[in-house]
Protein backbone atom coordinates (compact mmCIF):
# COMPACT_ATOMS: atom_id res chain seq x y z
CA UNK A 1 0.00 0.00 0.00
CA UNK A 2 1.27 3.50 -0.68
CA UNK A 3 0.35 6.39 1.64
CA UNK A 4 -2.05 8.67 -0.15
CA UNK A 5 -2.75 10.80 2.63
CA UNK A 6 0.41 12.32 4.12
CA UNK A 7 3.85 10.57 4.16
CA UNK A 8 5.05 11.88 7.09
CA UNK A 9 2.75 9.43 8.94
CA UNK A 10 5.13 6.92 10.00
CA UNK A 11 7.58 9.70 11.05
CA UNK A 12 4.64 10.65 13.41
CA UNK A 13 3.50 6.86 14.57
CA UNK A 14 7.74 6.53 15.53
CA UNK A 15 7.91 9.49 17.71
CA UNK A 16 5.52 12.36 17.06
CA UNK A 17 7.09 15.09 19.29
CA UNK A 18 4.75 17.72 17.99
CA UNK A 19 1.43 17.31 15.50
CA UNK A 20 3.56 17.66 12.68
CA UNK A 21 6.11 14.94 11.52
CA UNK A 22 8.82 15.26 9.41
CA UNK A 23 7.75 13.62 5.58
CA UNK A 24 9.59 10.85 4.50
CA UNK A 25 8.82 9.89 0.80
CA UNK A 26 5.84 7.72 0.06
CA UNK A 27 6.29 3.86 0.11
CA UNK A 28 4.81 0.36 0.21
CA UNK A 29 5.19 -1.09 3.52
CA UNK A 30 5.69 -4.51 4.10
CA UNK A 31 5.30 -6.26 6.93
CA UNK A 32 8.47 -6.63 8.23
CA UNK A 33 8.06 -2.68 8.48
CA UNK A 34 5.11 -2.60 10.44
CA UNK A 35 6.48 -5.04 12.66
CA UNK A 36 9.50 -2.65 12.72
CA UNK A 37 7.28 0.73 13.18
CA UNK A 38 5.31 -1.12 16.10
CA UNK A 39 8.20 -2.02 17.75
CA UNK A 40 9.55 1.33 17.40
CA UNK A 41 6.78 3.18 18.62
CA UNK A 42 6.42 0.56 22.11
CA UNK A 43 10.08 1.18 22.84
CA UNK A 44 9.58 5.00 22.41
CA UNK A 45 7.02 4.95 25.15
CA UNK A 46 8.85 2.72 27.07
CA UNK A 47 11.19 5.08 27.41
CA UNK A 48 9.34 8.13 27.92
CA UNK A 49 7.41 7.10 30.10
CA UNK A 50 10.26 5.89 32.09
CA UNK A 51 11.76 9.23 31.84
CA UNK A 52 8.17 10.59 33.86
CA UNK A 53 8.38 7.58 36.02
CA UNK A 54 11.52 8.15 37.57
CA UNK A 55 11.51 12.53 36.90
CA UNK A 56 8.47 13.30 37.75
CA UNK A 57 7.51 15.06 41.53
CA UNK A 58 3.98 14.79 40.76
CA UNK A 59 2.91 11.16 41.96
CA UNK A 60 -0.45 10.97 39.31
CA UNK A 61 2.89 11.72 36.69
CA UNK A 62 5.05 8.99 37.93
CA UNK A 63 2.37 6.80 38.00
CA UNK A 64 1.08 7.35 34.37
CA UNK A 65 4.62 7.04 32.95
CA UNK A 66 4.88 3.65 34.77
CA UNK A 67 1.71 2.70 33.76
CA UNK A 68 2.94 3.07 30.36
CA UNK A 69 6.20 1.24 30.39
CA UNK A 70 4.23 -1.76 31.83
CA UNK A 71 1.65 -1.82 29.27
CA UNK A 72 3.73 -0.82 26.28
CA UNK A 73 6.74 -3.90 27.71
CA UNK A 74 4.10 -6.12 27.54
CA UNK A 75 3.01 -4.96 24.10
CA UNK A 76 6.34 -4.88 22.83
CA UNK A 77 7.10 -8.39 23.39
CA UNK A 78 4.31 -9.82 22.05
CA UNK A 79 5.42 -8.13 18.50
CA UNK A 80 8.60 -9.84 18.99
CA UNK A 81 7.40 -12.70 19.94
CA UNK A 82 4.94 -12.83 16.94
CA UNK A 83 7.98 -11.43 14.29
CA UNK A 84 9.54 -15.02 15.32
CA UNK A 85 7.12 -17.39 15.53
CA UNK A 86 6.71 -15.77 11.54
CA UNK A 87 10.25 -15.47 10.91
CA UNK A 88 9.62 -11.43 10.46
CA UNK A 89 12.91 -9.60 10.75
CA UNK A 90 11.69 -6.29 11.51
CA UNK A 91 12.92 -3.22 8.94
CA UNK A 92 12.12 0.09 9.50
CA UNK A 93 11.03 1.90 6.18
CA UNK A 94 13.97 3.71 4.33
CA UNK A 95 14.10 7.34 5.24
CA UNK A 96 12.68 6.81 8.62
CA UNK A 97 14.48 9.34 11.17
CA UNK A 98 12.52 7.87 14.20
CA UNK A 99 15.24 7.33 16.08
CA UNK A 100 17.12 10.94 15.86
CA UNK A 101 13.21 12.67 16.91
CA UNK A 102 12.99 10.33 19.43
CA UNK A 103 16.39 11.65 20.32
CA UNK A 104 15.39 15.22 19.86
CA UNK A 105 11.63 14.32 22.35
CA UNK A 106 14.12 12.49 25.53
CA UNK A 107 15.94 15.97 25.01
CA UNK A 108 13.43 18.42 25.40
CA UNK A 109 11.97 16.20 28.41
CA UNK A 110 15.08 15.99 29.99
CA UNK A 111 15.67 19.58 30.12
CA UNK A 112 12.39 20.53 31.75
CA UNK A 113 11.64 20.19 35.26
CA UNK A 114 8.56 20.47 37.89
CA UNK A 115 5.34 21.45 36.77
CA UNK A 116 7.05 21.65 33.30
CA UNK A 117 8.12 18.42 33.09
CA UNK A 118 4.94 17.19 34.00
CA UNK A 119 3.09 19.05 31.30
CA UNK A 120 5.53 18.57 28.52
CA UNK A 121 5.56 14.71 29.12
CA UNK A 122 1.92 14.99 28.94
CA UNK A 123 1.46 17.23 25.95
CA UNK A 124 4.36 14.55 24.04
CA UNK A 125 2.23 11.57 25.19
CA UNK A 126 -0.94 13.11 23.96
CA UNK A 127 0.36 13.97 20.48
CA UNK A 128 2.42 10.58 19.94
CA UNK A 129 -0.79 8.68 21.23
CA UNK A 130 -2.83 10.09 18.65
CA UNK A 131 -0.38 10.02 15.76
CA UNK A 132 -0.32 6.46 16.71
CA UNK A 133 -4.16 5.71 16.25
CA UNK A 134 -4.60 7.85 13.33
CA UNK A 135 -1.53 5.94 11.47
CA UNK A 136 -2.87 2.02 12.76
CA UNK A 137 -6.48 3.67 11.09
CA UNK A 138 -5.46 5.09 8.05
CA UNK A 139 -1.86 3.46 7.16
CA UNK A 140 -1.09 0.21 9.20
CA UNK A 141 -4.04 -1.90 9.11
CA UNK A 142 -4.80 -1.47 5.69
CA UNK A 143 -1.08 -2.47 4.65
CA UNK A 144 -1.00 -5.74 7.14
CA UNK A 145 -0.86 -8.75 5.08
CA UNK A 146 -0.29 -11.55 7.58
CA UNK A 147 -3.42 -12.46 9.47
CA UNK A 148 -2.25 -12.60 12.92
CA UNK A 149 0.03 -9.41 12.66
CA UNK A 150 -3.49 -7.81 11.39
CA UNK A 151 -5.22 -9.55 14.88
CA UNK A 152 -2.22 -8.75 17.17
CA UNK A 153 -2.50 -5.09 15.65
CA UNK A 154 -6.52 -4.60 16.23
CA UNK A 155 -6.06 -6.49 20.06
CA UNK A 156 -4.24 -3.43 21.28
CA UNK A 157 -5.71 -0.48 19.18
CA UNK A 158 -7.78 -0.17 22.08
CA UNK A 159 -5.06 0.30 24.52
CA UNK A 160 -3.38 2.90 22.90
CA UNK A 161 -7.15 4.96 22.82
CA UNK A 162 -7.08 3.96 26.36
CA UNK A 163 -3.28 5.79 26.89
CA UNK A 164 -4.69 8.80 25.29
CA UNK A 165 -7.57 9.71 27.20
CA UNK A 166 -5.54 9.08 30.50
CA UNK A 167 -3.49 11.62 29.67
CA UNK A 168 -5.44 14.44 28.34
CA UNK A 169 -7.80 13.88 31.63
CA UNK A 170 -4.18 14.03 33.75
CA UNK A 171 -3.34 17.06 31.58
CA UNK A 172 -6.82 18.80 32.49
CA UNK A 173 -6.30 17.79 36.32
CA UNK A 174 -3.02 19.57 36.07
CA UNK A 175 -4.22 22.89 33.80
CA UNK A 176 -1.85 25.38 32.26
Amino acid sequence: MRFSTQAGLIAALLLATTAAAVPLSAQALTDANIVAIFDAANTADIETGALAASRSHNMDVRELGQRFVDAHRAVRQQGRDLAHKLGVTPVLPSGDRGAEQHAAAMAALEAKQGADFDRAFLDHEIAFHQAVIDAVTASLLPAIQNADLKALVQKVAPAFSGHLEMARNLRAKLGN
